[in-house]
């Protein structure tokens, strides 16, 4: 492929957000590009999301699944942003996923829609496949990306660096001018060639930032990309202090912190200390084990500290019929049975880890950001929905909202928008003369993920942030001088966003002096 790309629209993410904006906009007869750093559009945090999206429940109503957003939040959610996630998403479920397409919702015996309860909410209302609901959205996904003649992917392909006119452009009265975003520069893992991406819209969707911190039930690539490359190129960003921290992650000494998810203890199973004894009643009565998250994760916090443990357990065995789990919690049986675990006959043991951004890039209610051209979807934008603490299987339903809406404004904006002069942006300029070193970049990743574990984790205090923040910036400092002067990879690119999104989100901590939410301070 040349050096330059020209399109209408790109798109940096595949997951739900990412495709859905792309798909609306290709059905419209919108040529797109879009863009990931996977060598499989399907791999994204949507994949692994196991839980479920939230439909409607028996006697449900916007206002009922408004007033559990507002509850989760902490009096932190945007109201409107509500409303609309409330009115507009089982809608959107409905003609997207099922009928456009063909994602296959668990039925019940008499062919309806089987719904669940999880955590949060005060009714039944969560759509689920099994417990691989995330892979089994984000693959029909995937196969309409493939398939549509509109739409060209470019798997493999990294985002170094938003566009923006104001830092790029070798015509410096731009500079003059309005922040905008004019694409993107992409750096082509194959060839090891920097490309040009230059659109008239430009779309956000490189998900979530949960790679900074060493327990995290993300993927590799949640590094913080898309919250990065915004904060460089000018962006608005909020909420960043508040990072859900997922109450239930597979615990064992080699074994990776995978999620157990919360439709376990929609299901019944409850959490235990090693003689296999509830606690949860002790720190929420009114909700037990079916609390909000934030206030599990702490609750399982606490009881580590209280008791000197390094984790806790959940029971399924003596709360769920054999038969049932091995029906519903397929996946987690067979990962955990990897591991030496028996969801039937053993406690699993479990630990929180990061899970969810509940800030991120400054969206109205049309996603766009305070960049103009510049639009972000699903985890790396920040609508207002989840304010301080995200309701449980809220998440693929905002990126889903918010990318039909991305694209209805995009295909209003877009016949009077034009793309940027080739000419006016540069090649990539690429001096350096020196391979990185891997062993440089894995110290320097997990030197992030010890310092953000420790010190902005589950419970955080005035003396840890500071500490944090100094930490940081030394090694952002040692960081960049190492990126300078090394060819780039994915690996290195990746570095320098994670320090830079570690920053803010630590920044964003420290400037909070109350508890709210996800953001506890002692």
């Amino acid at each position: 492929m040349p050096e330059l790309i020209e399109t209408p629209v790109l798109i940096l993410g595949s997951g739900v957000a990412g495709a859905t904006t792309a798909l609306e906009l290709a059905d419209r007869g919108i040529p797109v590009v879009v863009a990931t750093r996977a060598e499989e559009p399907a791999e994204s945090n949507t994949y692994y999301a196991q839980g479920g999206i939230i439909y409607k429940g028996v006697d449900d109503s916007p206002d009922a699944l408004s007033a559990d957003i507002l509850r989760a939040g902490a009096g932190h959610s945007y109201p409107p942003a509500v409303r609309v996630l409330a009115e507009e998403g089982p809608p959107a479920v409905e003609k997207v996923l099922i009928d456009r397409v063909g994602v296959q919702f668990d039925r019940d015996a008499s062919g309806a829609l089987s719904l669940v309860r999880e955590g949060g909410h005060t009714l039944p209302r969560i759509l689920h496949v099994a417990d691989h609901t995330g892979e089994a959205i984000e693959v029909a996904l995937a196969r309409a990306l493939k398939a549509h003649p509109n739409i060209t992917l470019l798997t493999g392909h990294t985002a170094v660096d938003l566009l923006t006119p104001a830092h790029h452009a070798l015509d410096r009265l731009n500079i003059y001018e309005p922040l905008s975003c004019v694409g993107a520069y992409l750096f082509d893992q194959s060839t090891g060639q920097v490309k040009r991406a230059l659109a008239a819209k430009t779309v956000l969707a490189t998900g979530g930032l949960g790679q900074i911190f060493l327990r995290t039930s993300n993927p590799v690539g949640s590094r913080g990309d898309g919250v990065a490359m915004a904060w460089n190129a000018g962006a608005r960003l909020i909420n960043l202090e508040f990072i859900q921290f997922h109450p239930t992650t597979f615990h064992k000494d080699g074994a990776p912190n995978f999620l157990i998810s919360e439709a376990v203890r929609g299901a019944g199973a409850r959490l235990v200390d090693s003689a296999g004894q509830p606690f949860m009643h002790r720190y929420a009565p009114e909700w037990k084990d079916l609390a909000p998250r934030d206030i599990v994760a702490r609750s399982i916090h606490r009881e580590m500290l209280s008791r000197g443990l390094t984790h806790v357990y959940l029971d399924l065995r003596s709360y769920i019929q054999r038969e049932e789990i091995l029906r519903h919690f397929p996946t987690i049986a067979e990962s955990c049975r990897e591991h030496g675990v028996d969801i039937t006959r053993d406690l699993v043991p479990v630990v929180p880890a990061a899970h969810y951004s509940c800030g991120g890039v400054w969206t109205d209610e049309w996603a766009r950001s305070t960049l103009a051209g510049l639009y972000a979807v699903g985890e790396v934008a920040c609508t207002g929905i989840h304010g301080a603490n995200r309701l449980a299987s809220t998440s693929l339903l905002e990126g889903l909202v918010w990318a039909r809406r991305a694209a209805e404004d995009i295909a209003r904006c877009l016949p009077g928008a034009r793309t940027h002069s080739a000419a006016d942006i540069p090649a990539w300029q690429d001096t350096a003369t020196e391979a990185p070193d891997p062993a440089l970049i894995q110290q320097d990743m997990s030197a992030i993920k010890h310092i953000m574990w420790n010190y902005v984790g589950l419970v955080r205090t005035t003396a840890r942030l500071n500490r944090a923040l100094s930490e940081l910036r030394h090694l952002e400092g040692e960081i960049l001088h190492f990126y300078r002067r090394s060819k780039l990879t994915d690996e290195l690119i990746g570095l320098r966003h994670a320090v830079h999104t570690a920053i803010i989100v630590a920044q964003s901590a420290w400037e909070n002096k109350g508890s709210i939410g996800a953001h506890y301070r002692e």
